[in-house]
């Protein structure tokens, strides 16, 4: 047993016998005398030593120790299964939230369609989530012939829904309620199955805020001033209790003690039962005094038992890494090479499934894969289930053509590194962040690099098929170093190109191979950017 764990179990003895901290099923979070014992019993947890035969300690200076393993920076492409009881309205992101917003779509469809939320709140949703078409053996086929080479699910989201047989909220958990399925093993196995490393996501620390909106009442109309079903001390296992008015947005460190303590509970749970590849945060590092960091090293300590004391552990979060875990950055991407490795989760669509939503291109997708990838990222991409476990038509398709891509262009993404610049073109952000991708508008001039970990093979990918069938690389020119062989992946034949002052010159031969994007091999000695080409 790992130092955290042992810290953890001394906290729960020195304060509550032989249970853990009370989850919030089982206490409410605002009882005066829990929380006295929970501060009380926080002070020697705190002051409980730290076990020097564990690997990693819950220091930063320990953790930042921690180093990417290869298996995540060769796979480049993630897929992810955003789906839960939030999927059963079909009616997007947030839903558990948003329905309590009087006005807004989403309660005006819940009105119709449920009821008024002082009634038929979100309680009343997670019982239809029944999961009654999901197969994961198939979808998980789709997604490792997309090229998908780890696999990433909602383990429990703002919605505070355990989709597991959770130990710390037995009553809200997909094995208790709705599918009354193990959500996360199921996934697992059928990972596992076609070999693709296994992720899971939590989304807890925004529970206290995302919650508060339960709270409330309608402002005008018939029901003005009926309070919601939040209110209610009998649901606040599932809503929280004394969050009507938390003091920041989305997430924050002014929560009570026992609700980062169960935030510590329930991620543990979900660590020593599934020993998850990759372990994703919806936020920065939750609670890094109270729990974040001890969390996170038993998680990595944890993993190091699983693999013989090779360390294969992932850990995203939304904060700069600073060597501790893997940096994410939702919808967003780098504005260069960063030394270390990084991910963009985005979506193909919304995060939860919608009715009738406009879904990004495959062509928009491949063209963010290789950007991401030429500056050291890897892409973790949602296809959002509907509420029955299937993908509906048009996210097939787009799994059907990245499928048919990878089958000519892999090698030019999987198991590569970054070149000595990412590319050339004009399509740039001014800054690195989230909420960024909708401001590249990829062409025809822009061109992404990698190469293979050896170095000795250099791939250009050109972003779009030139509309007169010359491909330049300004990068390139004759003064970048001699090439000695070029091919186009899925071509069989020679091409006709020359290197000049200009640039690399390569015409295209007919038909194309493939839609848009396309992947030059080049080899060549000691080739080097021509600097101010890009």
């Amino acid at each position: 047993m790992k130092h955290s764990q042992i810290s953890m179990n001394r906290l729960a003895a020195r304060t509550l016998g032989t249970r853990l901290i009370p989850s919030a099923a089982a206490e409410p979070l605002a009882s005066p005398i829990i929380l006295c014992w929970l501060v009380l019993g926080a002070l020697l947890w705190f002051a409980a030593p730290v076990f020097a035969d564990a690997a990693f300690e819950p220091t930063d200076a320990s953790l930042k120790h921690y180093q990417c393993p290869e298996w995540f920076r060769d796979a480049k492409l993630g897929i992810w299964a955003v789906w839960g009881p939030e999927s059963v309205p079909m009616q997007g992101d947030w839903y558990a939230r948003n329905l309590y917003l009087q006005g807004g779509g989403q309660n005006k469809f819940h009105v119709e369609h449920y009821g008024h939320p002082s009634k038929v709140g979100f309680k009343d949703i997670i019982p239809l989530w029944r999961a009654e078409k999901w197969d994961p053996d198939r979808l998980m086929r789709l997604y490792q012939q997309a090229g998908a080479k780890y696999f990433c699910m909602i383990a429990m989201h703002h919605d505070n829904f355990d989709c597991w047989n959770s130990k710390y909220q037995p009553k809200w958990n997909s094995l208790n309620l709705g599918p009354k399925r193990d959500i996360a093993g199921e996934w697992q196995q059928a990972a596992r199955k076609c070999g693709l490393r296994f992720g899971m996501t939590e989304h807890l620390a925004a529970s206290w805020w995302f919650y508060s909106a339960a709270k409330g009442s309608d402002t005008n109309g018939a029901l003005a001033g009926v309070p919601y079903d939040g209110n209610d001390p009998k649901f606040a296992d599932l809503y929280w209790s004394g969050n009507e008015h938390p003091s920041f947005h989305y997430y924050g460190t002014n929560v009570p003690l026992a609700y980062k303590l169960n935030w510590f509970n329930r991620i543990s749970d979900l660590v020593d039962r599934y020993h998850p590849d990759l372990l994703y945060s919806d936020s920065p590092l939750p609670y890094p005094e109270e729990a974040g960091r001890r969390l996170l090293a038993h998680y990595y300590n944890d993993n190091l038992q699983q693999h013989g004391g090779k360390l294969e552990a992932v850990y995203n979060c939304k904060e700069e890494s600073q060597s501790r875990w893997v940096q994410d950055l939702e919808r967003g991407v780098k504005d260069g090479i960063d030394p270390l490795p990084w991910q963009t989760d985005t979506c193909v669509g919304g995060w939860y499934y919608k009715t009738g939503y406009q879904y990004k291109s495959s062509t928009t997708v491949i063209q963010m894969l290789a950007d991401i990838v030429s500056k050291n990222g890897n892409l973790l991409l949602n296809f959002p289930p509907r509420p029955d476990g299937t993908l509906d038509e048009q996210e097939e398709k787009i799994l059907g053509d990245l499928a048919d891509w990878m089958q000519v262009n892999g090698e030019a993404i999987f198991g590569t590194r970054p070149w000595k610049i990412y590319g050339e073109g004009p399509s740039k952000v001014a800054k690195a962040g989230s909420f960024n991708e909708g401001k590249l508008i990829y062409t025809s001039s822009d061109i992404r690099f990698t190469q293979s970990k050896d170095k000795k093979t250099l791939y250009a990918i050109a972003l779009g098929w030139p509309a007169d069938g010359k491909l330049v690389v300004k990068s390139l020119t004759s003064a970048a170093g001699k090439i000695n062989e070029l091919h186009l992946l899925g071509h069989a034949g020679k091409l006709d190109w020359t290197q000049t002052a200009e640039g690399l010159m390569v015409t295209l031969p007919p038909p194309k191979p493939g839609e848009n994007i396309f992947s030059v091999k080049i080899t060549g000695e000691n080739l080097q950017p021509v600097t101010g080409a890009n």
